[in-house]
C-alpha cells in the first residue's frame, strides 16, 4: 500500500471505528433486544480490531464473525454488517498472501453448518449464511485484492516508465552532445576555410612590391595571427570533437541542390520543389542536415521509394519537408532514431522545430521550421513532464472507473438481496395491532384476515416445549429485522387455543 503519515494512519482508524460504531448504537435500546453492556463490548471490540487491523489484517475479520454468528445464523446482523464489509476490504488490501483468507472463508462455512446441524435447524440459514459470506465478505475481500495488484501495477509501470525515460534522457543528451560535436566540426571547417583565405590573402600582401616595408610587416602579422588563429581553432575543435569521430562527408558549401543532385546520381528517385532560400548560418546548416538525414533515411529504410523535398518560405519562416512513400524492398528495420534526437538538437539550436511520424497511406515524413533570421536566444529543450502527468491523469480516472462501478454492481446485488429477504420475512410478520385483537377461542376463520399468508417454516431454537393438548402451533415474527421476538398461535378444534410472545 502507498505509504502514508502516522498522523493520517491515526486520523483513518479514528474515522474508521467511528463509522463501524454507529450501527452497534443503533441498536441499544433494550425494548429491541439491545443493552448497553453489548453495546460497550461491541465499540470496544471494534476499538481494538481496528488497532490490529494493520499488523494482523485478517484477525478483525475473524472477530467480526465470531461476534455475528451467536445473533445470527445467518451472519446478518445490524450492528456488525458493516464490520464485515469494511474489515473484508481491508484484508484484501493490506494482506500479502491470499492462502489465510481462503482459509478463513471455509472455515466459517464449515462452522455455519456445523452450528445448523447443532441446533437442529433447516439448511436455509447455512444458505443465507452463504450468500451473506459472499456478498458482505468474500466480493469486498476481491476488491481489496484487485486494488492492492493495481496500485502495485501501477507503482511498478512506473518505476519501469521512470528509468527508461531516465535511458532515454541520457541516450538524447549523449546524441545532443554527438551532434554539437558536429556542429563544431562544422564551424572548425567553414572558419578554418575563411581563415585560410585570410592568410594567403595576407601572403599576397605581404610580397606585394607596391607596398611599402610597413604595409607588408602588417600584412606578415596578420598572416601568422590568421595562421594561428587556425591553429587554435585547431586545437579546440579537436577537445570538442569525439574520440574516433570522421571528417564530415558533405561539403561545408553543398547546397540543398548539390544534396538532390548527388542523391539521385547514386539512384534515388528524388524530386525537389522550391529554391534555396536565404538563411543565416546556423539555420542554413541545419535546413542541409535535414534533407540530408531524410534522403539518407529514405535510402536505407524504403529502398525504391519516391522521395519529395519540398523548401516552402511562409514570411518569417522557412518550412523544408522530405517525404518518402512505402519501399519496394524489405530494407533494415527503423532505427533507434538517436539521429533524429541529433537533428532535433541541432534544429532547436538554430530557433526552429522539428517533427516527423509516419504518413497514413505508407511512407515517412520529416519536417524542419527554421527562423530567417537568427534567434535571440535557444529555447528550451521540451521535456516528457506534461505528458507524464496527463498519463498519470488518465491512471487515476481508469483507477477510479476500476473502484466505483465493481462497488455500485455489488451495492445494487446487496440492495436487491436485501429487498427480496425483506420481502420474504415480511410474509411472516404479523403487526403488533393484528395481535393484540387476537382472543382465545375464536374460530380460524375469524382471525385468518388478521394473519400474514405464510408462517415462520421453522420456529427459532430455543422457545421451549409447545402447549399441551393443541393440535398445532403456528409463529409468526414479531418485527421484520430481529428474529426474536415471535408471536405463537397454537390451535385446537379449529379454534385459537393460546397466542403468546416469544423472547
Amino acid at each position: 500500500m502507498p505509504e502514508t503519515s502516522p498522523a493520517r494512519r491515526r486520523l483513518f482508524d479514528l474515522a474508521l471505528w467511528m463509522l463501524l460504531s454507529v450501527p452497534v448504537l443503533l441498536r441499544s435500546d433494550p425494548n429491541d433486544g439491545g443493552s448497553w453492556f453489548q453495546v460497550a463490548a461491541g465499540i470496544t471490540v471494534l476499538g481494538g480490531c481496528v488497532a490490529v487491523g494493520r499488523r494482523w489484517p485478517l484477525l478483525p475479520l475473524a472477530v467480526t464473525v465470531a461476534a455475528s454468528l451467536p445473533a445470527s445464523l445467518e451472519l446478518f446482523t445490524p450492528s456488525y454488517s458493516l464490520a464485515l464489509v469494511a474489515f473484508g476490504y481491508l484484508a484484501g488490501r493490506r494482506q500479502d498472501h491470499t492462502r489465510g483468507s481462503l482459509w478463513l472463508f471455509g472455515a466459517v462455512a464449515a462452522v455455519g453448518l456445523l452450528l445448523t446441524r447443532l441446533t437442529g435447524t433447516s439448511l436455509g440459514p447455512w444458505f443465507t449464511l452463504l450468500l451473506a459470506l459472499a456478498l458482505a465478505i468474500v466480493a469486498p475481500w476481491l476488491v481489496g485484492r484487485y486494488v492492492r495488484q493495481y496500485d502495485r501495477l501501477v507503482r511498478s509501470g512506473w518505476e519501469l516508465a521512470d528509468r527508461m525515460e531516465r535511458e532515454q534522457a541520457a541516450v538524447a543528451d549523449r546524441e545532443r552532445l554527438r551532434e554539437r560535436s558536429r556542429i563544431a566540426g562544422d564551424m572548425h571547417d567553414s572558419l578554418g576555410h575563411d581563415l585560410a583565405l585570410i592568410a594567403v590573402r595576407a601572403g599576397a600582401l605581404e610580397v606585394d612590391p607596391a607596398l611599402g616595408p610597413g604595409q607588408q610587416r602588417a600584412a606578415g602579422e596578420l598572416r601568422r595571427a590568421a595562421a594561428e588563429a587556425t591553429e587554435r581553432l585547431r586545437d579546440v575543435i579537436g577537445v570538442l570533437r569525439e574520440e574516433g569521430a570522421e571528417a564530415p562527408t558533405t561539403p561545408p558549401d553543398e547546397t540543398v541542390g548539390d544534396l538532390v543532385d548527388r542523391a539521385r546520381a547514386s539512384g534515388l528517385d528524388v524530386t525537389l520543389s522550391g529554391g534555396p532560400p536565404a538563411l543565416p548560418g546556423m539555420a542554413d546548416r541545419a535546413l542541409r542536415r535535414v534533407v540530408q538525414e531524410g534522403l539518407t533515411n529514405a535510402a536505407k529504410h524504403a529502398p525504391g521509394a519516391a522521395v519529395r523535398v519540398e523548401v516552402r518560405e511562409t514570411g518569417p519562416r522557412v518550412t523544408v519537408r522530405v517525404e518518402s512513400g512505402p519501399g519496394t524492398g524489405s530494407g533494415p528495420p527503423a532505427s533507434g532514431g538517436s539521429g533524429l534526437v541529433g537533428l532535433d538538437e541541432r534544429v532547436r539550436l538554430a530557433g526552429g522545430t522539428l517533427s516527423h511520424g509516419p504518413l497514413r497511406g505508407g511512407g515517412f515524413a520529416l519536417t524542419a521550421v527554421l527562423p530567417r533570421r537568427a534567434p535571440a536566444a535557444v529555447p528550451a529543450a521540451p521535456t516528457s513532464a506534461r505528458e507524464l502527468d496527463r498519463a498519470r491523469r488518465r491512471v487515476r480516472k481508469d483507477l477510479v472507473r476500476a473502484i466505483w462501478i465493481p462497488l455500485a454492481l455489488l451495492a445494487a446485488l446487496a440492495v436487491l438481496t436485501a429487498g427480496v429477504a425483506l420481502w420474504s420475512q415480511s410474509r411472516a410478520y404479523l403487526e403488533p395491532d393484528n395481535y393484540a385483537r387476537l382472543l382465545v377461542g375464536q374460530a380460524y376463520g375469524e382471525i385468518v384476515e388478521d394473519l400474514p399468508e405464510h408462517p415462520l417454516e421453522v420456529p427459532p431454537a430455543g422457545l421451549g416445549p409447545e402447549p399441551a393438548g393443541v393440535d398445532t402451533c403456528r409463529y409468526y415474527r414479531a418485527t421484520v429485522f430481529a428474529e426474536l421476538p415471535v408471536y405463537r398461535l397454537c390451535f385446537a378444534a379449529g379454534r385459537l387455543a393460546s397466542a403468546d410472545e416469544l423472547r
